[in-house]
């Protein structure tokens, strides 16, 4: 078995999640609903942080999409 040494890389952070430099593994997923349907989208959301993920992506394919990111951060 062969040992190699990992590559240094610097740490980030998505809100107050750390990633990379040494921190730990953060879970991710993204959201399969249209990010256009606030309470089907908030509802994965809670689910995915209910089962212990760090991270949720939204796809924003088009303005509309983008135009409803607040109703779905409030």
């Amino acid at each position: 078995m062969s040992t190699f040494e990992r590559r240094r890389t610097r740490q980030i952070h998505i809100g107050n999640i750390p990633i990379g430099g040494g921190a730990p593994i953060s879970v991710q997923s993204m959201c399969n609903t249209k990010t256009t349907d606030t309470e089907a989208t908030v509802r994965q959301i809670r689910e995915l942080a209910a089962a212990g993920c760090d991270i949720v992506r939204l796809a924003v394919p088009d303005m509309e999409a983008a135009k409803n990111l607040g109703n779905i951060i409030r």
